[in-house]
C-alpha cells in the first residue's frame, strides 16, 4: 500500500543519516476504505492527494514542536511516500489514518515531497497558529489556508541529499 509518512527536514536529515524513516508512533496516511467512502466522487489518483495533502497537515504539526524547540528550524512541510505492506488501518482516528510497523527501509520510499523557499513564510506562520485553527479560530484557518495554498514539490528519493544541501541549508 502507497503511504504517505509526515516528516520535517530534520526527518529527513535523519532519513539520509539512517538509510530508514521511522514514522512517529507509526502514523502515515494512505488511500483506505474510509478514505474513499468519505469521499463520493474522485479517482484514485485525487483520493491519494487527499491522504498526501492530510500528511502534509500533520507535517505542519511536528514542524510546531520543532520550531519551539528551535525557531531557526526550516519551516517546510515534508511528507515521504512509501510502499509498504504491514499497515494497520485506523479509521477511528481519521479515514486517511494508518499504521505502518518499525521503519521503513530506504529501498520501500518511493519519493519526497517538500515545500519550496516561497511557502516558508506561510507556513512558519501556520505553524504557530495549527492548534488555534482546530479550535474553529477564523485567523488561524485563514492561515492554514495560505499554506495548504502552496502545493509540494516532488523529488526522488536519490535527489534529496542534493535539495537538503542546496535548498534547504540549516536554519532556512
Amino acid at each position: 500500500m502507497r503511504v504517505y509518512v509526515p516528516t520535517t527536514v530534520a526527518g529527513l536529515r535523519k532519513l539520509l543519516a539512517d538509510e530508514a524513516l521511522q514514522p512517529l508512533s507509526g502514523t502515515a496516511f494512505a488511500l483506505t476504505p474510509a478514505l474513499r467512502e468519505a469521499y463520493t466522487v474522485g479517482d484514485d489518483e485525487e483520493l491519494e492527494y487527499v491522504a498526501m495533502t492530510e500528511a502534509a497537515r500533520a507535517s505542519l504539526r511536528l514542524l510546531a514542536i520543532d520550531l519551539v524547540q528551535d525557531p531557526d528550524t526550516p519551516a517546510r512541510r515534508a511528507v515521504v511516500a512509501a510502499d509498504v505492506d504491514d499497515v494497520t488501518l485506523r479509521p477511528d482516528l481519521d479515514a486517511a489514518v494508518v499504521r505502518v510497523a518499525g521503519p521503513i527501509p530506504m529501498r520501500r520510499l518511493a519519493a519526497v515531497h517538500l515545500d519550496v523557499e516561497e511557502a516558508v513564510e506561510d507556513v512558519r506562520q501556520a505553524a504557530t497558529v495549527i492548534d488555534a485553527a482546530d479550535l474553529g479560530d477564523e485567523d488561524a484557518e485563514l492561515a492554514l489556508g495560505d499554506a495548504e495554498d502552496h502545493d509540494l514539490a516532488w523529488y526522488g528519493l536519490q535527489e534529496l541529499p542534493f535539495v537538503l544541501e542546496l535548498e534547504v541549508p540549516d536554519g532556512s
